[in-house]
């Protein structure tokens, strides 16, 4: 999408002008150094974009977009603790550059940067984005917690693993452009209906991420393909085909997750799921999820086109199978 590049130089200039103190070195070089390693920044374009529907100058919706993208990065950044993740769009991690302890002080300082950018707002509209963005944060936290819990369970149902990626994931999309839309003085419905497009929306986007991952072209994708499956990590996918299985596919399926050969484990894992209707439930269920979100974004009421939100919605989703 060519729009999507003219939003991201805006968003790399404001970014570039948003300057962190020198010292103490430790605290502040690498949050410079994790800012520049890029990303598609498509949190903070969406809060752009949900302006652009009720407000021709969007870019009054920069800070907010901006605090929508530190926080993004903080959350990427105790993940990457968390998750004791080597590398970060191909880079090394804070933790893993400098130091665990360096990582979370420089993430909690992101973290307060994000609030300190929704200070220039007037005190109505602070507020207003102030409720939203908390609420948000808090639930991105939940959402974090239950993912981790679910390593350590075999039980993990379809409906608790929607909830996870809708606070993990889903949320922040709803968020960006909620915030974006409150700054635009959109009203209460049309705050409502954008944030529910993004949730929408982000529900679509993670379950095609779990169908990616397994059945997805390596080259287009550009990750290996089955590290969900070399994990044991529960996707709606491994959800579905264990409530599809019988007694002694159960079994079989306790045996693939056991399997020490990659390949083998890989493709003897895409064989079971394609004959339990695992992959095309799991296209029924995506697609479900994206039409709610263009049918909540068709109820919008705004003087603006909705045809780059539209567009943005196809185009998040023509990605390689």
């Amino acid at each position: 999408m060519k729009v999507l590049t003219t939003y991201n130089s805006l968003l790399e200039e404001a970014l570039g002008d948003q300057h962190f103190a020198v010292d103490p070195k430790n605290l502040y070089d690498p949050l410079r150094y994790f800012l520049q390693l890029g990303g598609k920044r498509m949190r903070p374009m969406l809060s752009l974009m949900g302006c652009k529907l009720f407000e021709k100058d969007f870019q009054k919706a920069l800070p907010a977009a901006l605090c929508v993208e530190y926080f993004h990065n903080f959350s990427l950044i105790h993940d990457d603790i968390m998750d004791a993740a080597p590398l970060r769009r191909g880079q090394a991690t804070i933790h893993q550059k400098w130091n665990q302890n360096i990582a979370i002080l420089s993430g909690d300082v992101l973290l307060v940067k994000a609030y300190e950018l929704l200070s220039g707002y007037d005190a109505e509209t602070f507020l207003a984005l102030f409720k939203v963005f908390n609420r948000t944060a808090v639930e991105v936290c939940e959402g974090q917690q239950m993912d981790m819990d679910f390593e350590s369970r075999s039980d993990v149902t379809e409906a608790e693993y929607m909830e996870m990626i809708r606070l993990k994931t889903s949320v922040l999309l709803g968020c960006a452009l909620q915030m974006g839309a409150v700054i635009g003085n959109a009203g209460a419905t049309n705050e409502a209906l954008i944030y529910e497009f993004g949730t929408q929306l982000g529900l679509a986007f993670q379950i095609q991420d779990d169908l990616l991952d397994l059945f997805g072209d390596q080259t287009l994708v550009g990750k290996q393909v089955g590290g969900d499956v070399l994990a044991n990590k529960k996707t709606l996918l491994s959800i579905s085909a264990k409530h599809a299985a019988d007694p002694s596919e159960l079994i079989e399926l306790q045996k693939i997750e056991a399997l020490e050969n990659p390949t083998e484990k890989i493709e003897k894992t895409k064989l079971l799921y394609e004959k339990l209707g695992a992959r095309a439930y799991c296209q029924e269920r995506m697609e479900f999820h994206h039409q709610n979100a263009l049918k909540a974004l068709d109820r919008i009421n705004c003087s603006q086109s909705k045809t780059e939100l539209k567009e943005l919605a196809i185009y998040l989703f023509d990605r390689a199978f």
